[in-house]
């Protein structure tokens, strides 16, 4: 099981994850449910070689929940070694990087890694479900905050 807010990282990596908005007001936030905890978060994942940011956030989108995405903005980069640290259950604790944007959904179609992910579903931004991935709850308050600049954290 990943556990969040370990010690002693043994690499950096450089993650994205997305805040997607769905339908008009009220907007509606797209979430999943991991399996490798069963926590819900937003989606994400690691950026792969000869990709940019904005394509590995569409991809991870994709992947993970088969919403195809338009991103939109920069929220923050979450680089802060007390909360960004994941350790997996291969031992390898893995100071995550992570650019958080904000996205709309614009089509859906088939998770191509259905094996990451229990469920998936819209929640209203007031109404997150429980057991929530700890270090995404700060994501989505900058989400929703009036500040438009994006946040460093």
């Amino acid at each position: 099981m990943s556990r969040y807010f370990a010690s002693n990282p043994t690499e950096v990596r450089l993650s994205v994850s997305a805040v997607v908005w769905h339908g008009s007001e009220p907007r509606q936030l797209l979430l999943m449910q991991r399996s490798d905890n069963g926590l819900w978060g937003l989606p994400g994942g690691y950026v792969e070689l000869g990709e940019s940011v904005g394509e590995a956030a569409a991809r991870e989108v994709f992947e993970e929940t088969g919403v195809k995405i338009a991103v939109q903005r920069l929220i923050g980069v979450y680089s802060e070694p007390t909360r960004q640290v994941i350790e997996y259950p291969d031992g390898k604790r893995v100071q995550s990087i992570n650019l958080c944007f904000e996205a709309e959904s614009v089509g859906q179609g088939e998770p191509t890694t259905p094996e990451e992910t229990l469920a998936t579903d819209y929640f209203p931004p007031d109404g997150l479900p429980q057991a929530f991935v700890p270090i995404h709850a700060v994501r989505i308050e900058d989400a929703l905050g009036q500040e438009r600049a994006a946040s460093i954290r």
